[in-house]
């Protein structure tokens, strides 16, 4: 896992692919490239209890967007307006990233 390829990006716009948030759209929030997970915007949240502290005086109940495998999110390209694999190109001694479907740079 640790020598994961930098498909996926923060800020990236990706689709869920499968779970119980197929479908959904986000941005990639967090990337845990050693674990292999990545927190995404509006997917995965769950509800933590949380004592009373300094940060939060009154405690309570708070929603939390928890990290997803990366396998299961595929980039969002606007153009083709669906998930799609990504593919590599050298430009000008630089490699940037491409959609697989409409050769669109990323």
């Amino acid at each position: 896992m640790a020598g994961m390829s930098k498909k996926i990006k923060k800020n990236d716009s990706v689709i869920v692919i499968t779970g119980k948030d197929k479908g959904r759209r986000g941005k990639v929030l967090f990337i845990d490239s050693q674990k292999g997970r990545v927190v995404v915007e509006g997917v995965n949240k769950k509800k933590k209890f949380v004592r009373p502290s300094q940060e939060a005086p009154k405690g309570g109940v708070i929603t939390l967007e928890y990290p997803i495998n990366i396998s299961n999110v595929m980039l969002f390209c606007e153009k083709c307006k669906k998930g799609v694999r990504v593919g590599f190109d050298v430009k000008d001694d630089k490699k940037v990233r491409k959609c697989k479907k409409c050769n669109k740079e990323i």
